[in-house]
């Protein structure tokens, strides 16, 4: 260790999955070096916030979020405050300039230095690394699971993105893709089923161009699945996210031939109209995505597929989102996660397009995605009505201590009475109800 501690840090995460994976190697790092990871921010005697720069409202969330962390700062004067990822990377400079709060900025390719960073604010300067790499891929730390239910675990397998989506600005603050070697994690996966972790969920920016090379043998996501879903057949594994060009014939194959994958692919669509997407550089048509889930439900019978979806991006017309609308009734989602488009700036597309969809139309034209959505997932839901479903149980239903919740192969959320079995076991359920949300049930033998 180049320096020991026994100072407490608080860490915050905001944003996606990635970030939560993120702040577990942040809080690897730290410990390493002696620091202690609280969960009391009142005991904290450094609060570092895990930023997303995906949307402004992620954004705003982080700037509200430092206004009322002074008041922590003036309670304990010497409180350092950092802010990492996403968010550091993109508004450097404005940050240093308004928010004198901060004596840490970090991006995410970054974390490496706290220690160092640390150090220099100890001896009364600010600590500052925004720098992107083109190699680090923390292969060789091991997270630390933070909150974690002991059950279900993250895996990042690789960092970056190449696709330039118009509207992102992922590809700036995480810089060019690359994928760890596959043996580390197969590694990492093997010592979670060792612990007891009985989940893992692979995370990229688009896991279907992972690649990695093994001597004279290349080692593609396909492969790699196959290879995890070896290990231990108490193993389950999931993955996100999926990019529609990218999604093979021999990945389909792949998860169909082995029951531990589940059965759920995250397919962000983002628009059903042919004009969006060319405008967002999504690189396929509304015909080539509908071909991909003819091909996954008749490849993978039964698997739930979801999506995210842009409401309002530029230019976008009404039939435009009509489109939208068609498509979502055709595919059938069993659920989504639905925005309104925000400009970021850095990306394509706030240099090259005008954000001039009416903040109203908007609006209006998000409820109506939402509200269809509702209703597709309410039919979802309840075509598992009388079915069994195996389960594993990862913890207390949020509602009541007296029921248990944990997700299907299809990553739908299922209630039910306790058991003898307990978190990390899985059981079967039949369901009896459902919400648009969330199925209930009761285990049967």
């Amino acid at each position: 260790m180049d320096s020991l501690s026994s100072k407490k840090i608080y860490i915050e995460t905001y944003g996606c999955q990635m970030n939560f994976s993120d702040s577990e190697i942040v809080a690897s790092v730290l410990t390493e070096h002696g620091y202690l990871i609280t969960r009391a921010i009142q005991s904290a005697d450094i609060i570092l916030l895990n930023t997303c720069s995906i949307r402004d409202h992620a954004e705003q969330r982080v700037k509200k979020r430092l206004q009322q962390i002074r008041v922590f700062k003036k309670k304990k004067p010497d409180l350092t405050i950092g802010l990492l990822g996403c968010m550091a990377d993109r508004i450097k400079n404005v940050l240093l300039e308004e928010e004198h709060l901060l004596d840490i900025i970090a991006g995410p390719d970054a974390y490496r230095d706290l220690p160092r960073l640390l150090d220099q604010v100890e001896s009364g300067q600010r600590g500052v690394n925004t720098l992107l790499s083109l190699e680090e891929t923390y292969a060789d730390i091991t997270p630390v699971r933070l909150g974690s239910n002991g059950v279900s675990a993250y895996i990042s397998i690789m960092r970056g993105c190449e696709n330039y989506c118009s509207y992102c600005v992922v590809p700036f603050t995480r810089g060019r893709e690359r994928s760890r070697d596959a043996r580390s994690i197969i590694r990492e996966s093997q010592e979670l089923v060792g612990q007891g972790f009985r989940e893992v969920t692979l995370l990229g920016q688009n896991v279907n161009s992972y690649r990695s090379n093994e001597g004279n043998d290349k080692i593609n996501f396909a492969r790699l699945l196959d290879r995890i879903a070896s290990i231990n057949p108490l193993l389950r594994i999931r993955f996100a996210t999926s990019h529609p060009k990218d999604i093979s014939d021999e990945l389909l194959e792949t998860i169909a031939i082995h029951p531990t994958i589940c059965r759920a692919l995250h397919l962000p669509v983002q628009s059903g109209s042919n004009r969006v997407l060319s405008r967002m550089n999504r690189k396929y048509t509304r015909e080539e995505y509908l071909e991909r889930v003819e091909t996954i439900r008749n490849v993978i019978p039964g698997c739930a597929i979801s999506t995210d979806i842009i409401s309002g991006f530029c230019d976008e017309t009404e039939e435009d989102h009509q489109e939208t609308l068609s498509l979502m009734a055709q595919v059938k989602f069993d659920y989504a996660f639905m925005f309104n488009y925000s400009e970021r700036p850095m990306t394509p597309a706030a240099k090259t397009l005008k954000d001039n969809v009416p903040r109203e139309v908007k609006e209006r034209r998000l409820t109506e995605v939402i509200g269809l959505q509702q209703k597709l997932s309410f039919e979802s839901n309840k075509q598992d009505l009388g079915r069994v479903f195996e389960v594993l149980i990862e913890g207390n239903s949020k509602r009541s201590a007296d029921h248990f919740m944990g997700r299907n192969s299809q990553n739908k959320v299922v209630v039910f009475p306790k058991t003898t079995a307990g978190p990390g076991e899985y059981v079967q359920v039949k369901v009896f109800s459902f919400t648009s949300a969330t199925l209930l049930g009761e285990t049967v033998q």
